[in-house]
């Protein structure tokens, strides 16, 4: 099942940083981006942040499911009404996540 663009917007009017929480479509899923690194996916219209320690840390409880099959398992977010626990875990992630892979340069 592919997740629908008001789940998208309800996700992202949530977290509320427009200046620095961007997204792509893939395959009818969404990969979110926090200042240009990867922080999540929105699937099935769940949300799910990569498992860094400062996610761990803020959803201990959370389950871990993988955003589409044959895919490692990320954490399911059940906090998505709470902007500023979105803002704040968001936040705390980002010195945490990789920073992206070059570009690769077609001959």
């Amino acid at each position: 099942m592919a997740s629908s663009k008001e789940y998208l917007n309800y996700i992202l009017e949530q977290i509320g940083l427009p200046d620095e929480v961007s997204h792509r479509a893939m395959m009818g899923e969404y990969v979110l981006y926090y200042q240009g690194k990867i922080f999540g996916y929105i699937c099935d219209d769940r949300l799910l942040f990569k498992p860094v320690a400062a996610a761990k840390e803020r959803m201990p409880d959370a389950p871990m499911e993988p955003p589409y099959d044959g895919a490692k398992e990320m954490l399911l977010v059940q906090k998505v009404d709470d902007g500023s626990f979105l803002r704040d875990t968001i936040r705390a992630m980002a010195d945490q996540l990789p920073a992206p892979k070059p570009k690769k340069r077609r001959k």
